[in-house]
């Protein structure tokens, strides 16, 4: 297709109004919604493997759009009444199909590369860590779009009615929410008996993809190969739907559809873990002595190290022995519902949690010295306010000698409330035996590290409050 056709193509055809569509849809979508791809570590224009994971989980909506504007502009011979005109012509169906459908991938293709232009130029200036593993993920996402038009092409032109557009976006929206809420979950339960749902093989036949909640998450090769192979099918069944001129042809057409999609389940992965799986370049660990940072937050370094190396100092002081050696980030990706094991031998850092997030300076040595102590029992995924945080802020106050408020986004109706249940402690362990005070101290640490137990009753003697 040489640049006169493309340019009589984009007069012709819906192609131009369906790019503008995605690319003022999606933009609109991202900066009008304060969602989670505004908020931590894991923002759209803090990473690039975020960006690409963000933009493509706009897809759960913008795939069944372009699959409804691609119906669309199959129905334009029909609508013209020159179906049989040009069946007359010399000119090879195909010839018309594939300016038709390049056109329209050619658009959708260059509204998506934009929506992630917009972001990249934001994420530059905000990592240190660049480089190209993401660029699979959104090569698949402009992929989807294109499939998803091409198919709505030939579905549009084998069934030429006005309803096949409004019910072609309406069948793909319902198969994303399907995939997302029952057909692509599988109901698990966590080893301390929590239910929670996961991804199966069947849901990455769908363009969305899970909730970006970690940085160093990404999606594997197997799952890149798999989708590809089903959405060349997709494509291919488009392509032929919309050359075909009978309907012996037109049933052969839908092969390459059910052919990617039976080779695409026997090459994606079944096990979750092997879905979305720890991008290992980007949790090699960059260190300053004991204090270390993954490579994706390598420009966090520098202000980590300090404090980083003040708490350990303080808390070798006050623990002896028992204290830890290093500060180290939190590279663990743990499923939905699952409780943490902590190691005491390490300060374990996540710069998504509320009090390291929140701390800067001083504030950051206490942040530090209180993940130290009780380092957090909270299932991923969830939120709570209570006894570990108590633990925290009362053995916080231990190491440093006086009692302060840990920092953090809480409002001021709980920061009362937890300075209330935890002043009192802290007053009471002061007023012991060194010997009990550090038995209280360890048998805390003890429980806030194997999340067995409650450390804040530890700390009040074993009474709850």
């Amino acid at each position: 297709m040489n640049l006169r056709v493309l340019r009589i193509e984009l007069r012709r055809s819906v192609a131009p109004w369906a790019g503008a569509a995605i690319l003022t849809s999606a933009l609109a979508f991202l900066y009008l919604l304060d969602a989670g791809w505004w908020s931590g570590t894991t923002a759209w224009t803090a990473q690039w493997t975020s960006l690409a994971l963000w933009t493509r989980a706009l897809l759960f909506y913008l795939w069944p759009l372009a699959v409804g504007l691609g119906a669309l502009q199959g129905l334009r011979d029909h609508r013209s009444r020159m179906s049989e005109l040009l069946t007359t012509t010399s000119r090879p169906a195909w010839h018309r199909a594939a300016a038709l459908s390049g056109t329209t991938a050619v658009t959708l293709a260059s509204a998506f590369a934009l929506i992630v232009l917009v972001g990249g130029v934001q994420v530059l200036a905000h990592t240190e860590y660049n480089h190209v593993g993401w660029l699979p993920i959104s090569l698949v996402a402009a992929l989807f779009l294109i499939a998803g038009a091409v198919f709505g092409m030939g579905a549009g032109r084998a069934l030429p009615s006005v309803l096949t557009p409004p019910a072609l976006t309406m069948g793909a929206f319902v198969f994303t929410a399907l995939m997302y809420m029952s057909l692509g979950r599988t109901p698990t339960t966590t080893a301390e008996g929590l239910t929670s749902t996961e991804p199966n093989r069947v849901s990455l036949l769908s363009p969305g993809v899970e909730e970006v909640r970690n940085v160093l998450v990404t999606l594997s090769a197997s799952v890149h190969v798999g989708q590809t192979v089903w959405l060349l099918g997709m494509a291919a069944t488009g392509f032929a739907l919309l050359v075909a001129a009978t309907p012996r042809a037109r049933l052969i057409a839908v092969t390459p559809v059910l052919a990617g999609a039976s080779l695409a389940l026997l090459l994606l992965p079944s096990d979750p873990r092997r879905m979305y799986v720890v991008d290992e370049a980007a949790a090699e660990l960059v260190c300053d002595g004991p204090v270390c940072v993954t490579r994706a937050h390598q420009d966090r370094l520098a202000g980590l190290a300090g404090p980083g190396k003040e708490a350990l100092r303080l808390l070798r002081g006050a623990l002896g022995d028992r204290a830890p050696v290093s500060v180290r980030e939190d590279t663990s990706v743990l499923p939905d519902g699952a409780t943490p094991r902590w190691s005491p031998g390490t300060v374990a850092v996540g710069f998504d949690d509320d009090i390291i997030a929140a701390a800067d300076g001083e504030e950051l040595i206490r942040a530090l010295i209180a993940k130290a102590m009780v380092p957090g029992c909270t299932p991923v995924g969830w939120t709570s306010v209570g006894g570990d945080l108590y633990a925290q802020t009362v053995a916080a106050g231990w190491v440093l000698g006086d009692f302060k408020p840990l920092p953090g986004t809480l409002s001021a109706d709980l920061r009362r409330e937890v300075d209330a249940e935890t002043r009192p402690v802290w007053r009471e362990l002061k007023a012991l035996p060194r010997a009990e005070q550090l038995a209280r101290i360890n048998a805390a640490r003890a429980a806030g590290h194997s999340c067995e137990g409650d450390a804040f009753d530890a700390l009040n003697g074993g009474t709850s409050r």
